[in-house]
Parts: structure tokens; sequence; C-alpha cells
């Protein structure tokens, strides 16, 4: 699986490229789809370009990319969108359209009971575990751990990107036998996701984690991001 990330928490700062917009954001989407991504991770935002966790904001960005394409739509339940936990729970209970899936970082206060009430609502949960972070530790003894969606391991470090993607990989160990999505962000996230093609681990690419192409050159899009993350995966050689 190669699924695009289509803004994260970046904003207009970051280039015209970036969709902040559920206009946008379809768009998007269904031409990151048509490059080969099988799944979608968005960030929904304000007018003002901010992420929410908003019921209506999610409604809209959901309808409009569902509008357009026919892969699972997972969003994010990030703390710097809803810093109180109380109110992230209360947010997350109030959506009105529901996603495929929602990202819960494993080491954010609240995540617990933020995944718990995912799950109830019926929406795969991926919990995020980050690098540098105390998350490995807190899934590995989850009792929700065997429940959720799939495991996202973050790398963080953009300086040894592969080694600490190597040493994320053993702190998950059997990771309660969930499916593992590696991944890592700005100058570490080609190397990661080529060692995820090397160990047939699943990916994700997008303009979320890195703003340039392997040769350094900025991207122009989501879908142009996808492209070249299928080559760098070496998915023509698995597919063969």
């Amino acid at each position: 699986m190669v699924q695009v990330c289509l803004n994260g928490p970046r904003g207009a700062a970051d280039g015209t490229a970036l969709p902040l917009t559920p206009e946008s954001m379809a768009q998007a989407a269904a031409e990151a789809v048509a490059a080969g991504a099988t799944d979608i991770h968005v960030h929904p935002k304000t007018p003002c370009g901010r992420d929410s966790l908003s019921p209506r904001v999610v409604a809209a960005t959901l309808e409009a990319i569902r509008a357009r394409v026919s892969v699972p739509v997972g969003v994010t339940t990030g703390a710097w969108a809803e810093p109180d936990p109380a109110a992230r729970l209360a947010r997350v209970r109030g959506w009105t359209v529901l996603p495929d899936h929602a990202s819960v970082n494993w080491h954010e206060p609240g995540a617990e009971e933020i995944a718990a009430a995912l799950i109830d609502l019926g929406v795969g949960v991926e919990a995020g575990v980050w690098s540098g972070t105390d998350a490995a530790a807190r899934f590995a003894v989850s009792p929700l751990g065997p429940k959720v969606l799939r495991v996202l391991a973050e790398v963080t470090d953009t300086q040894a990107a592969e080694t600490s993607a190597r040493t994320l990989l053993a702190e998950l160990g059997p990771a309660h036998g969930r499916p593992v999505l590696l991944h890592g962000e700005d100058a570490g996230a080609w190397p990661v996701l080529r060692l995820a093609g090397r160990l047939g681990l699943a990916t994700r690419v997008g303009l979320e984690d890195t703003l340039f192409l392997p040769d350094g050159r900025r991207a122009l899009s989501n879908a142009q991001l996808v492209t070249e993350g299928l080559v760098q995966y070496g998915w023509a050689q698995r597919s063969s």
C-alpha cells in the first residue's frame, strides 16, 4: 500500500501546490490516486488554513474527496488541531461524516481515549508511533493494540533516518500483529520510503512529508510525489 499524505499541518507559506480547501484537496486526491496512490491521509483545514477537527470542517473535506475518489480516506486527530484532550475527544465524537480511518499519535495526552472512541464509531485507527518518543513502549502494553487498523511508524529523525527507522521497528517488535506503514519526513522521507520498499512494508508520500523530489527539485504536486515514490519504492519490480 502506498498512501498519499496530501497536506499535513503545513500552510500557505509552504507553496501553492499545497491543497488547503476541500476542493483543492479533492483535486489533489484524484490526481494522486490516478498516479497510483491506494489510500489517502488528509488534514481538514479551516478557511484560514489551520488544521481542524470541527465536525463541519471534517465533513466538508470528506464529502469533497469522496465525490472524486473511491479509495479509503483518513484524517488526523493531532493534538495541535485541538490541544485540550477532552475537547479533542468531544470533537471526534461529534463527527457527522466519518472517515474510513484516523491517525492517533500514541505519545499525545488522551491518545487511547481518542482511539477507543474511534473504534466505537467504527473508524479504523492508525496508531501513530513516532521515533524519539515513548509511543512504542506505550503501544506495546495497550489493550487497544490488537484492535487498530495499522501502525504508522513515523521517523522524525531527518539526519540518520534509516538508522532511526530500524531502531523504531525494533522497538515496535510484533506490533500486536498489526500491519506497519513506515514513513519519514523532510530530508528523511525518501531514505525511509526506500527502506520500506526493501522491507516490503506499506509506506506513504506526499506534501505533508516532503516538499521535494529525491533530486532536490521542488515537487509540483502530490501526484508527482506519488509517481516518484512508486519508482523509489520499487513498485514496478514488485509487480512484475
